[in-house]
């Protein structure tokens, strides 16, 4: 399988070495006004969401009560614990931000659109991963900032939870529910460009990176957390992915799940949502000045999800042929 180049991952690097150069615009206080600036693009992102989203695809997956169980359970359960364990494990050897950052990570729904379509690439169930991908989303937009809570709490931090859940509910769920109920009269449009709304929407999410690095860079966040950090925190996640996605096949095969359904799970129970977990970000930490750090281990674990998934689905597709 031949690799190409992805341009978002490439723009991800940008904005960041750009959040470095040139911080002042996107930081607190900065011409950009990223306190408006994060808010509209979250709105925006969750709003071409809902136009997109279509619930109708998800009825024939409905049933499926076990696969359902595996991936969320995957997803807001067995993720945070094995989340929990790292941050006492790194204790002392990885900045506190990129600790919680790790946490994070774990705590995220799962992807949408790459989840759908390794599924499909590999032949399994599409309306389970369709079902799950969207439903893991949902339930993110309230267990993910009730995990952060949790884990800050026993940290000795606070997080205080009712303005987040409110800005939660302005911010991601109110333009979620618009697009959705636009959708009957926008969601054709949205299908004939989806291309151009992709584009829309990742190109916001590079702006909510830039502006969530700016304050990072600013204050000085990253000095004393060099190359070294940064390394150990990439072998942690690729660690982690690895053993989710054994610890997923292993529990499907275990259940007696057909092939299908095992596709399903894997790629929708140990993948983890950039798309959705940078705006969250910038709402639940707010004007966390170690956003940057928190996000990391995010942006190395995406690249990698799509990567090891993505030549996995084509060879698991093509096996079916010979």
């Amino acid at each position: 399988m031949k690799l190409k180049p992805d341009w978002f991952l490439i723009g991800m690097i940008a904005a960041t070495v750009l959040a470095w150069a040139a911080p002042e615009p996107g930081a607190a206080g900065g011409w950009m006004h990223p306190e408006l600036v994060t808010k509209a693009g979250v709105a925006l992102i969750f709003f071409l969401h809902g136009v997109a989203l279509s619930f109708g695809a998800m009825r024939a997956g409905v049933l499926n009560w076990r696969l359902h169980l595996l991936v969320q359970g995957f997803t807001f359960l067995v993720f945070p614990l094995i989340g929990f364990a790292l941050m006492v494990a790194l204790d002392g050897r990885v900045a506190p931000d990129l600790k919680l950052g790790l946490f994070y990570l774990c705590a995220l729904p799962s992807t949408v659109s790459s989840s759908v379509a390794m599924t499909a690439t590999a032949r399994g169930n599409v309306a389970g991963a369709v079902f799950n991908a969207t439903l893991s989303s949902l339930i993110g937009i309230f267990l993910t900032p009730l995990w952060i809570a949790v884990v800050m709490k026993t940290s000795g931090q606070s997080v205080p939870l009712g303005p987040v859940i409110l800005d939660l509910l302005r911010w991601l769920v109110l333009p979620l529910a618009v697009g959705q109920a636009l959708h009957p009269w926008l969601g054709g449009l949205a299908a004939r460009h989806k291309a151009k709304i992709g584009l829309v929407d990742r190109g916001t999410i590079l702006l909510l990176v830039y502006t969530s690095f700016c304050d990072s860079f600013k204050e000085g966040i990253w000095s004393g957390h060099g190359g070294g950090q940064v390394l150990l925190v990439g072998l942690v996640c690729a660690a982690l992915f690895a053993f989710v996605m054994v610890l997923t096949a292993s529990a499907a095969r275990a259940l007696g799940f057909a092939r299908e359904d095992r596709m399903a799970a894997i790629f929708c129970g140990s993948k983890k949502t950039l798309a959705s977990g940078v705006p969250m970000a910038k709402l639940i930490f707010a004007a966390h000045p170690g956003l940057g750090l928190i996000l990391l281990p995010i942006m190395i674990y995406h690249p990698l999800q799509l990567i090891v998934c993505g030549v996995l689905a084509a060879r698991w597709g093509r096996a079916l042929d010979d």
